[in-house]
């Protein structure tokens, strides 16, 4: 037998996700009840500047109760593909565009309780463009060459999952 939704119910809904409780059939016959948080998935981009540095963007994140250190990111939209989200939010929180935006993986943020899928790409032939960020984000940005990166994720100073899974993704594509 295989894993089967007998019943679903949308428990909360927000701006950015909402919560669904599942009634699922599990190998054995039983019945048992899970709680997901849905999401339209994410892309983020390890975005290199001329000088080999990545930009990183500090900002206050609620959740966590302070400002982290992260790599570009954003929420797709209704319909929207993630390679057109990456271009989108590249620019609108670090005031760049790119000539040049390539897959890299992608991964679920957190694959025990919620849907979301981040699109993590690498964004190279930086131009500068205009930020545009939302209008509840206040952002700084930051450059860090990639040695200083995984020292910081190293030392906590960045914890922040996407940003350390694509900062050591790209660390390994340059290495070789």
């Amino acid at each position: 037998m295989a894993y089967e939704v007998i019943s679903s119910e949308q428990v909360f809904k927000g701006k950015v996700f909402s919560i669904e409780r599942d009634s699922i059939t599990l190998p054995d016959g039983r019945v048992a009840v899970r709680e997901t948080v849905r999401h339209n998935g994410a892309a983020a981009m390890v975005a290199i500047d001329d000088d080999g540095k990545i930009l990183f963007v500090r900002q206050y994140r609620h959740a966590a109760g302070k400002e982290t250190l992260e790599i570009p990111a954003g929420t797709l939209e209704k319909g929207e593909e993630p390679y057109d989200c990456a271009i989108r939010e590249l620019e609108e929180e670090t005031g760049y565009k790119c000539q040049k935006m390539e897959f890299m993986f992608k991964f679920y943020s957190s694959i025990g309780f919620c849907s979301e899928v981040l699109h993590i790409y690498l964004a190279t032939g930086l131009a500068k463009g205009q930020a545009n960020p939302d209008d509840d984000e206040f952002i700084e940005l930051e450059r860090y060459t990639p040695e200083e990166a995984v020292k910081m994720i190293f030392s906590g100073e960045i914890c922040d999952s996407k940003t350390i899974a694509s900062v050591l993704a790209y660390k390994n594509i340059i290495d070789g």
